[in-house]
């Protein structure tokens, strides 16, 4: 039996799922926007997230588990602890239940259980960024990856509101032109064994 290690407070992960037996997880353009709205609602109050990748049947996720966070309950009785594998949890049920309504497919849509490895390093964190925005490309969806809508790279270019970190992972660089350099197609990535987890 495949022992799964939890999400711990205060570590970055780098989080991938696919379809169910390969399948589609975006079958419509809509999909990847439904996305990223029901990720919003459900795991923006747990997770930090520096940088994403949605790319038909799968996406890559890089977050920071929050610590400490409390919600109020439904009942008003108290407080309660979030927790991120049971946030993520949510958002997988909603998401699918979402799909299966509007294209009338029944059943689980993701795998399980979904991978997560830990990013234990400087180099690691600089790598995985490039990575995920990368991974069109890496797939062969684009010739080039910045071609591919539905990445968070585009957005650390404009100054629009949502859940990612972006003043964050722009500090981490230092500078744009360093994030723009980083992401040569030049780049090493050292890492290279932990990042491909297909």
């Amino acid at each position: 039996m495949r022992i799964i290690e939890p999400l711990e407070e205060g570590h970055v992960y780098h989080l991938y799922n696919r379809g169910i037996n390969s399948e589609d997880i975006f079958k419509e353009k809509r999909n990847y926007y439904r996305f990223l709205e029901k990720y919003a609602v459900y795991c923006s109050c747990i997770l930090e997230t520096y940088a994403y990748a949605l790319l038909k049947n799968h996406f890559h996720l890089m977050v920071k588990v929050k610590e400490n966070i409390v919600q109020a309950r439904r009942d008003g009785r108290g407080e309660i602890k979030l927790n991120a594998s049971t946030q993520l949890s949510h958002f997988f049920n909603s998401y699918a239940q979402s799909v299966n309504y509007a294209s009338g497919r029944h059943g689980k849509l993701f795998e399980e259980p979904f991978k997560r490895k830990l990013v234990d390093s400087d180099s690691y964190f600089t790598s995985l960024i490039y990575y995920i925005h990368f991974n069109p490309q890496h797939h062969g969806f684009v010739n080039n990856f910045k071609d591919w809508e539905f990445t968070s790279y585009h957005s650390f270019f404009n100054e629009k509101n949502n859940f990612l970190e972006k003043s964050k992972v722009k500090e981490w660089f230092g500078t744009v032109k360093h994030f723009v350099d980083a992401h040569s197609d030049k780049m090493e990535t050292p890492n290279i064994s932990k990042l491909i987890l297909e």
